[in-house]
Parts: structure tokens; sequence; C-alpha cells
């Protein structure tokens, strides 16, 4: 008896992408018409146009640098970032082999934020180093660090963990002792503000920097969706399934420190979307990375942008930090996890 080959169903999967590109587009278009300032549907489609294509609309300046070059671009940046840590957690959890990790766990969005605060506040690396360049430094040292605790714990999914919350807890007290002890009282406010996650001050150059780290970064991931199927049965079935363990991990485990550390220093710490939705995502579509990473992608995007939305709307005359409404929906989510997480299978 043979069996044929399961042919992928094209027609949902191009419908299924299809509706998800719509979603996405409708989430921006809120993030685009709601705001402080009250400003006519067809006013804020007239200033996009004017925007994108010169279409010349009679669109008042003020309205047209609301629109176009404060709402759009913090929305677009917002997919952006909810997408590549989506993508960040996805990996670590693959990698691991553990269900709760994620950039904010292990310590690594704490290592860019310590590293992006130096180079703020000491003025570290000099003109040499930007903020970015110190915030990837400081995600790699996270990593380095959470590596050497968890090997010296015996290497266990679950000591990673509690190696990558020890981590974390360090560099969130360095990044505190730099801006308690030589921090003005100005950066003091404006550094805090920032750790908690902020999109306020987006424009268009920050969306520049992170369109290409995102996508690269995609890209990278999707040409390694194979082996990170493999990686599901462990680190040794998939070296005899052909796949170059150590190497995956290097460029796996890089690509999540590039990313992760761009977004934290241009938005600063955000944490749980890691964690939340590459769950949310395999309960869409199974657990295969190949359909997984760009729903990863996606429901990240639209997530990030709903919460900036939230973030703008839930008090009255006053803007949430983005990283207060993430806590608020991925507190709960992780507890679930760790219950789920800890009954035998």
């Amino acid at each position: 008896m043979s069996h044929a080959p399961v042919q992928p169903n094209w027609p949902a999967r191009i419908g299924i992408a299809l509706l998800a590109l719509v979603a996405l587009v409708f989430a921006t278009g809120l993030a685009v018409t709601i705001g402080e300032m009250r400003i006519p549907l067809v006013t804020a489609f007239q200033a996009l146009g004017n925007g994108l294509f010169d279409l010349g609309y009679p669109v008042s300046a003020i309205q047209q640098g609301v629109i176009f070059d404060y709402r759009l671009s913090r929305a677009l940046l917002a997919g952006l970032c909810g997408g590549a840590l989506a993508l960040s957690g996805a990996i670590l959890q693959a990698l691991l082999r553990n269900p709760l990790a994620e950039p904010y766990i292990l310590g690594i969005s704490a290592g860019a934020s310590t590293g992006a605060v130096a180079v703020m506040i000491l003025g570290f690396g000099g003109a040499a180093l930007t903020v970015s360049g110190g915030a990837f430094l400081g995600s790699v040292a996270a990593l380095l660090i959470v590596a050497l605790l968890a090997a010296g714990a015996g290497g266990a999914s679950d000591r990673v963990i509690l190696a990558g919350v020890a981590g974390s807890q360090l560099f969130n007290a360095a990044t505190a002792t730099i801006v308690t002890t030589l921090a003005s009282a100005e950066q003091a406010r404006g550094v805090m503000f920032w750790l908690l996650g902020n999109f306020g001050g987006v424009r268009w150059p920050d969306v520049f920097v992170a369109t290409p780290v995102a996508l690269a970064g995609f890209a990278i991931c999707m040409l390694h969706a194979k082996a990170l199927d493999a990686f599901a049965f462990g680190a040794d079935a998939a070296a005899s399934l052909g796949v170059a363990v150590m190497r995956v991990r290097i460029v796996l485990f890089a690509v999540t420190a590039v990313m992760t550390a761009t977004m934290v220093s241009i938005v600063g710490t955000i944490g749980f979307v890691g964690l939340v939705i590459p769950h949310a995502a395999r309960f869409l579509v199974g657990p295969g990375h190949a359909r997984l990473l760009p729903v990863c992608l996606v429901i990240g995007a639209i997530f990030m942008i709903l919460a900036d939305i939230l973030s703008r709307i839930l008090v009255p005359q006053q803007i949430l930090p983005i990283g207060v409404v993430t806590a608020l929906v991925g507190a709960p989510a992780f507890a679930i996890i760790l219950y789920r997480a800890r009954r035998p299978a």
C-alpha cells in the first residue's frame, strides 16, 4: 500500500495569508486614526496619500504631521517590534526546548537595556558606539552570562530559565545603579520611562533602522525552519538528522540578540510578547516552524499595534508605557503557561 505525500492546501494558505494581511492593515488603520487629536477619517486617508504618494490633498501641516510623521511611523515600528520579539521568543523556545523561554525572561532584554543606558549616560564607547551598538553588546553579554550559569548548573532547560532570571536581576541592578548614581534628574526621568517601553519618540529614521533588522532576522529564521523542527527531539537527535547544531545555535542566538537589542535600543524593554505570541501561534497552526514563524511575525505585529492603541486610550490625557500594557496581558498568560508546563504530558 503506497502513501502519497500530503500536498499543501495552497488555497487555504493563501486565504489565511490574505486574512492576516487584512487584519494587519486594519490594526494599522486603527492606530493611525485613534489618538488624542480627533481627525476625520477622510482627512487621515488624505494625509496618508500625501505622505506616501504626494497626492496634494488640502491637509493642514499639523494634521499631516500627526497622521504621517507621528501615528503611522509609530504604528509601523510597533508592528516591527512586536513581530521581532515574537520571532525571538519562538526561536529561543525551540532551541532551549522550554515553553517559558523568551528574551525578557532570559535576561537578553535586561542586558540590552544596560548596554543602551551605559552609552546614553556614561558615553561608553564614545562616538564610535551608538545606543543600538551598546544594546547589542549588552544582549550578547547577557547571553554569555546566562549560558555560563546554566552550564555550571547542569545545562537543563529549567536551569537555563533560572539562570536567565538571575542574569536579568543582575543587569537590572546594574542599570538601576547607573541611573541612580550617575544620571541627572532629567536623564533619570527619561531613562526610567524609556525602560518601561515607549513609542512616543518614534520617528521615520527609527523605522528605517528596525525594518531591515526585522525582515533579515525573519528571513534567516525561515532558512533554519527545518533545523528548528529537528531541535524538538533534542540536540543529539538534530545532529543525527544532519543539523549542524553548534552553527545553527550560534546563528540563531545571534539573530535573536540583534533583533532584541535593536528594538530595545529604540523603544526600551517590553516583556512577555516573546512568551505569549508563540504559544498563541502554535495553537493556530501547530509546531511546524515553516508555518509558525510567519504567524508569529504577523500576530506579534498586530498584538503590539493594538497594545500601543490601548496605551493611548486606557487613561484619558495620559499615555501608559507600552511595557505596562503588555505585562497586563502577559503576566496572566505566563501563569497559565507555567501551570500547564508543570503538568506531566
